[in-house]
């Protein structure tokens, strides 16, 4: 399959971003052109960016299914979807065909149906990284069912909050997970989450670990025993349900600048779409390349880039249940010798992690299958990127380095792997479609005039934009539109050249990012303050030499007895509980007061800067309530 939609030098860049521009509608009809519909759209975009308001491919009906496995099975169903690699290396790595897939998800989307779930349930997959999380969701994308995917990392109360606000009644788990040394105990953790949650009807577990669990009668099911019962059924067929292209596809929670998280809502036709589309075009993807993405399907990266974008595109994706640095840190290198991969798209955070264990573990792997570098999740340094094009890609192959959020469905600023220059540290150039602005802090667009740094705003819907927040749409327009009105606002700061090229220099907001994983800070104060003992708190992120950022928190203390350094595990323990280990603080300092105005606001820019050792540049504190808080927290900084 050759993609017509793949450009191939920059001249061409220039003209196809100049078209989608200028002729938006026109150009994405005829991206759009190229997937299987079941019905044609009748207009291709309505917006208003005030309510917000956004339809892509008005009156088109469709099944993203039909697109990531049917339309491949005739030509392409003998060919590699995907290609999964277990947590042991000593255990036998598995190759699923495009035909065996589709068989599975008809499979397990029977299963789906006959455990009662509908188009329009939500169903809530909380599984570790093995074929069959992918299988679940194409089998709910095939029957309509919304999935809305939890990290395996999230603590109990955290999914509780989740199938509370989607009023998810299904439940797709394992029983375990394995991730480097650790088994995590999914099934439990699931039950302690459903004793809030007793609407929940039915749980669908994947037998993986073979930890003992307990299986409530009525409730719970293994995936293995519904099978079986398919399969007596003589395997029937599922025929893709009919979707409207602005049906919802899924639900993605993500931390916001408030502690509630907040469900991302995307729709099956844009998505499908632009995915495919950014996918094809950034990585250059051609037929017979091995692309091997090492995020968790529980973030975005892993929903557009490793299951939908790839599966869309009839490419071979590669899924890996473990971490980079187990059983050592040759691992990624390994996997690259082992399928001769072509593309690989990591982490800063791992890149990072990988480069403190020196070039010993690099060495005695052949790498010279690699053509394409990718970078995900967070701004990479220029001594990161420096070692990755070096000592990974042996100078040789381009960096894609990928600017892009949960809301925004898909890689919105990169350049283009081989076509569009690359510069260490920049995101580069929009893709097309993408029409990016600066502003300043009363939403004026920033001109050239030299090189600009601002607040990155997009001034135009493309079609994989966010279209709500699950049952609360004030949020998603006071989050996202709100603040410059006439503008979606992506929360970060960014430079721009004099050649267009942008360079993102992180949060604006009240969002930390650690590790690439969005925390906001208000989350994990409300979880420091549920400790017993913590009076108030404040958190702000500080740089991290792996992480990126790190979380310091500057924690008042009822009364302080015994061990400060145990009082600190307590409240890291009680943090790890509400939301998972992911946003345990790196730091806790103990105070007695916080820098707050007069009106009662914590003047977090002063924290911040004690965080990151800047002393010297604090502004005025004379205007705050008790000046005399910022030199006791000063003398006491970790």
């Amino acid at each position: 399959m050759s993609y017509p939609y793949q450009i191939k030098s920059f001249d061409q860049y220039q003209q196809v971003y100049r078209h989608s521009v200028e002729q938006p509608e026109q150009f994405w009809a005829g991206i759009a052109s190229h997937f299987t519909w079941k019905k044609k759209w009748d207009k291709v975009l309505d917006w208003n960016f005030e309510s917000p308001d956004v339809k892509w491919f008005v009156g088109g009906k469709l099944n993203i299914t039909e697109n990531a496995l049917d339309r491949h099975l005739q030509y392409n169903g003998h060919r590699p979807a995907i290609i999964w690699e277990p947590n042991d290396p000593d255990e036998h790595h598995r190759i699923i065909t495009y035909r065996d897939l589709h068989f599975k998800v008809v499979q397990f989307a029977n299963v789906l149906k006959n455990n009662g779930v509908k188009k329009g349930d939500r169903v809530v997959i909380y599984m570790g990284m093995v074929p069959e999380l992918a299988v679940a969701i194409l089998a709910c994308a095939r029957i309509g069912a919304v999935h809305s995917v939890i990290f395996g990392g999230f603590s109990a109360q955290s999914i509780a909050d989740r199938l509370q606000d989607a009023q998810a009644e299904y439940i797709v788990t394992c029983d375990g997970a394995f991730r480097g040394n650790k088994d995590i105990p999914l099934k439990g953790i699931i039950d302690d989450a459903l004793v809030q949650c007793r609407f929940v009807k039915r749980v669908i577990v994947l037998t993986r670990t073979r930890t003992p669990v307990s299986m409530i009668k009525g409730r719970d099911v293994w995936w293995e025993d519904e099978i079986k019962k398919v399969e007596t059924m003589g395997n029937p067929d599922c025929p893709a349900e009919e979707m409207d292209a602005e049906d919802p596809l899924f639900i993605l929670y993500t931390s916001g600048s408030t502690g509630k998280p907040k469900g991302v809502v995307h729709t099956c036709g844009g998505y499908m779409v632009y995915t495919t589309y950014s996918f094809v075009n950034v990585f250059q993807y051609e037929q017979e390349d091995i692309y091997f993405c090492t995020a968790d399907v529980g973030w975005i990266t892993g929903h557009s880039y490793i299951v939908y974008g790839p599966l869309c595109a009839g490419a071979t994706t590669l899924m890996f249940e473990g971490v980079p640095t187990w059983p050592d840190a040759g691992r990624f290198w390994d996997i690259v010798d082992k399928y001769r991969v072509n593309i690989l798209y990591t982490a800063p955070t791992a890149i990072r992690s990988l480069m403190s264990f020196g070039l010993g573990p690099v060495h005695g792997h052949d790498l010279s299958s690699l053509k394409v570098l990718g970078s995900v999740g967070e701004p990479i340094n220029e001594e990161a990127w420096q070692w990755f094009h070096e000592h990974i890609g042996k100078g040789k192959c381009p960096i894609v380095d990928t600017w892009w959020q949960t809301e925004t469905g898909g890689i919105m600023i990169s350049n283009l792997a081989g076509v569009t220059p690359a510069r260490p540290a920049h995101a580069t150039l929009p893709l097309p479609g993408i029409q990016p602005v600066l502003v300043d802090e009363q939403g004026n667009e920033l001109t050239h005039e030299g090189s600009l740094s601002g607040n990155l705003c997009i001034k135009f819907p493309w079609p994989s934009i966010i279209r709500t927040t699950y049952g609360d749409h004030e949020r998603c327009r006071t989050t996202y539109f709100a603040t410059y009105p006439g503008k979606y606002f992506t929360g970060d700061g960014a430079l721009c050249d004099e050649e267009g090229n942008y360079r993102i220099t992180g949060r604006v907001d009240d969002v930390l990012n650690v590790s690439g994983h969005r925390i906001g800070t208000a989350e994990v104060e409300n979880a420091i303050n549920m400790h017993g003992a913590v009076v108030e708190s404040a958190v702000v992120g500080f740089p991290h030499d792996i992480k990126g950022q790190g979380i310091y928190a500057y924690v008042i203390y009822g009364n302080m007895h015994g061990d400060e350094n145990l009082t600190r595990q307590d409240i890291s323990q009680t943090v790890s509980r509400i939301i998972g280990p992911i946003a345990k603080p790196d730091k806790i300092q103990f105070v007695t007061g916080l820098p707050k105005t007069r009106s009662g606001k914590i003047m977090r820019r002063i924290l911040r800067k004690i965080a990151e050792g800047e002393l010297s540049n604090l502004g005025d504190t004379t205007t705050l309530l008790d000046p005399g808080v910022v030199e006791e927290i000063i003398s006491g900084r970790l």
